[in-house]
């Protein structure tokens, strides 16, 4: 695995966030609306413009696929072996809320698997980061640093098992139904898979479209925690496809793929 300073990628998330923040506390978040009609403020951008310009310093031969710089043809990123996979502000709609549950998204990508990835939830003070070979840790708000894994349960136990705050409908309902379900949680952004991927929760299932930045470096820390990171068909997600969206996945902290999935 390529040499990449975790610590180093913290500090960047935590600089981001800072700026969010400052955005977040002012009375002017300057919302405009994308293509795809979802929202964009002046948090997202100032956000990305740190993260860019940190990564392009410390790292300046690995190329950056941000959600504020898709335009990059596929024919130019196709045969990237490394890249980093960046969200600025994952949650912009519950940063819009004001409920806290946003996040800092930096995922390093290689042969289009997710092998490192940190996410900062600037509220709380609060990091989840890891990789593929050394596991994966939180530090909470008082900068204790805990290593953290999925629950390892099996399928037929009673599983927690969490939902979108903004995006969840009646397929997630009827594919979660087939579980024995001990608590139905809710959280906003990639704070999901960071439940999955601590034991808080053990299956987060989306059936909807998102884009790859969404997920990488959740991904990444999950895997790190001994989880598994699957399309709704059970086949491994990959990044760097020519669409640069997931059509649906499952986030999976308890052993085994033994679930269905309705129409694949």
């Amino acid at each position: 695995m390529k040499e990449i300073n975790l610590e180093k990628l913290i500090e960047i998330a935590q600089e981001a966030g800072d700026a969010i923040l400052d955005v977040y506390n002012s009375e002017d978040f300057g919302v405009e609306t994308k293509s795809d009609n979802s929202p964009l403020t002046k948090a997202d951008k100032a956000s990305n413009e740190i993260i860019e310009k940190r990564l392009k310093e410390d790292y300046p031969k690995i190329p950056i696929l941000s959600e504020e710089g898709k335009e990059i043809a596929f024919d130019e990123r196709k045969n990237w072996e490394y890249f980093w996979l960046v969200d600025p502000l994952d949650g912009t709609k519950e940063f819009i809320k004001r409920n806290g549950e946003f996040t800092v998204n930096i995922a390093l990508i290689e042969n289009q698997k997710p092998i490192a990835g940190v996410i900062y939830v600037p509220v709380t003070k609060e990091f989840y980061y890891g990789d593929v070979e050394n596991g994966s840790y939180k530090i909470e708000a008082d900068e204790t640093n805990v290593k953290i894994n999925v629950s390892g349960k099996s399928a037929s136990d009673k599983l927690n098992v969490v939902q979108s705050r903004s995006h969840s409908g009646e397929e997630e309902n009827k594919f979660y139904s087939q579980f024995n379900i001990h608590k139905k949680l809710s959280k906003g952004s990639s704070l999901k898979i960071c439940m999955v991927a601590d034991g808080t929760a053990d299956i987060y299932y989306r059936s909807g479209p998102t884009w790859e930045w969404d997920t990488a470096a959740g991904h990444a820390i999950l895997l790190g925690a001994g989880g598994s990171f699957v399309n709704k068909d059970k086949s491994e997600l990959v990044y760097n496809k020519e669409v640069i969206k997931n059509f649906g996945f499952i986030a999976i902290g308890f052993k085994g793929l033994n679930f269905q999935v309705e129409n694949g």
